[in-house]
């Protein structure tokens, strides 16, 4: 006599798992290869999905995504961990209707991210291993001291500003501000009439200092870091190139993590954000301005460095001025952003030190 199998088995079955994050809640979507299951919500945890996954699907290939945001990764190390093959995409990458955007929400999103998983319309983000995500952590952090340490300059400037304090003549140029002399006149040169005005100049200066040091033990524990063996030889390599300093080359390797990523430097270029709108149908073709998308943090680091290579290389120095006579300097410096990002990705690529060009 036959027996019912009572025994589910999903061996060889792919299960795709869309999922909207949220800070104490996930809508997920679950989708076979033909059918849609169910779309509900749990907990911001990943043992409840996996626990889930094995009691209704045992055996099963687990897939799923979710968009990057303010989560960071630390979920789609915990689903690969678990045997989930999780990817995490772009929000701006992820195939929508006129009618999903109309009536967006939570389990729209999650049966969207599903959909575009089985169909394989998505494409991931790259990901970083844990360490190098760590090392960013550090270096942007001292980029976030850096904005916060010219906030507080303001702020004291303002003050004075504010109560009609001029500087003494020696402290006329703005390049003379901050320095160990400035910081005294300030504390001992500035009087207000009563005590209330001096009290608050006086503890806008302990918050700059403060400011100050903590900004200096970043940079040293950032320099550090860039000494490491993991960052060392590449280090070497970019600062080759005229304009690139230590702050902008250990953000550019920390940020990209593998050149090797980029099958080359227009790719490269691409997720920086150095390429431009484009528009054609027809016979027309319009080219923009830069394009939105790209890594905002390198794109300033780049820009900044140029200012400095195109002052220091002789190449560089030429080509520049032959942009201003057809263009602003804002819009030339671009153009030599991208010739000096085209040197980073030659001396990565090729572990090979750039040598300055002679102009003859």
């Amino acid at each position: 006599m036959l027996k019912q199998s009572s025994e589910l088995n999903f061996e060889g079955h792919n299960i795709f798992v869309g999922i909207d994050l949220h800070l104490k809640s996930w809508t997920v979507t679950i989708l076979t290869d033909k059918l849609s299951h169910k779309t509900f919500t749990q907990p911001a945890s990943v043992d409840t999905l996996h626990s889930y996954l094995v009691n209704k699907f045992p055996g099963g290939v687990y897939h799923s995504v979710y968009e990057a945001g303010f989560s960071g990764l630390w979920t789609h190390y915990k689903l690969q961990e678990m045997g989930i093959n999780n990817i995490v995409v772009n929000p701006a990458d992820v195939p929508t209707t006129q009618k999903e955007e109309l009536g967006k929400d939570d389990p729209v999103d999650s049966r969207k991210l599903a959909r575009s998983l089985r169909s394989g319309d998505l494409t991931p983000i790259y990901i970083p291993a844990p360490s190098t995500l760590e090392d960013r952590s550090l270096v942007r952090l001292r980029a976030t001291i850096v904005k916060d340490m010219v906030r507080f300059k303001q702020r004291i400037k303002s003050f004075l500003y504010f109560y009609g304090v001029s500087y003494p003549q020696e402290f006329e140029k703005a390049g003379t501000h901050w320095s160990k002399r400035f910081m005294k006149w300030l504390k001992e040169g500035v009087s207000l009439q009563h005590d209330s005005g001096n009290q608050s100049l006086k503890m806008l200066i302990q918050e700059a200092e403060q400011q100050r040091k903590l900004l200096l033990e970043t940079t040293r524990k950032v320099r550090e870091l860039s000494c490491s063996e993991k960052y060392a030889t590449n280090m070497v390599l970019l600062r080759t190139i005229p304009g690139v300093g230590f702050i902008t080359a250990i953000t550019f390797l920390t940020e990209i993590e593998n050149i090797e990523r980029f099958g080359n430097s227009d790719h490269f270029a691409g997720f920086i954000g150095l390429v431009p709108n484009q528009h054609s149908t027809g016979d027309k073709k319009r080219i923009g301005e830069m394009t939105f998308r790209g890594q905002d943090t390198l794109k300033r680091a780049l820009i900044e460095s140029s200012w400095f290579a195109a002052r220091l290389d002789p190449a560089l120095n030429k080509s520049f001025h032959t942009y201003l006579n057809r263009m602003e300097a804002n819009k030339a410096i671009i153009r030599i952003a991208r010739k000096v990002l085209n040197r980073m990705y030659f001396v990565l690529k090729y572990k090979t030190e750039y040598v300055s060009s002679v102009v003859k």
